[in-house]
């Protein structure tokens, strides 16, 4: 088994910056892709970044593509997500996730492992 534990979450203006970290603990070595995914209220969960453990091949929602960044420490099996540049669209639950299937996926069903969520809101 995989834990994740989110972390980060708050309250910040639009235009403003807030970094989420996931920290992984358990059978880390079976996880390949680590992704962030959120929930608004009334939707769907959905894709926001993903990217494999060594740092390679970061990938994008449309949505947060120039504002956020996905980035990994992997001695400390940490996941970050910079978030810039805020939007009150940006509000939602964010959920770190992790895939052991090696390759990128943005379907929340190919991911084997998720965090509890840490709230993120923004006001305008």
């Amino acid at each position: 088994q995989v834990q994740l534990v989110e972390s980060g979450g708050g309250f910040m203006q639009a235009g403003g910056s807030l970094r989420l970290s996931c920290a992984a603990s358990g059978r880390t070595f079976n996880t390949i892709i680590m992704g962030w995914f959120r929930q608004a209220p009334g939707k769907e969960r959905e894709f926001v970044a993903s990217i494999t453990w060594s740092g390679g091949g970061a990938n994008y929602a449309d949505s947060v593509k120039g504002r956020f960044a996905i980035s990994t420490d992997n001695a400390k099996k940490t996941v970050y997500l910079q978030m810039n540049s805020l939007k009150p669209e940006d509000t939602a639950i964010y959920y770190c996730a992790a895939r052991v299937v090696p390759r990128f996926s943005t379907q929340v069903s190919e991911f084997d492992y998720w965090g509890q969520g840490t709230q993120v809101t923004v006001s305008s």
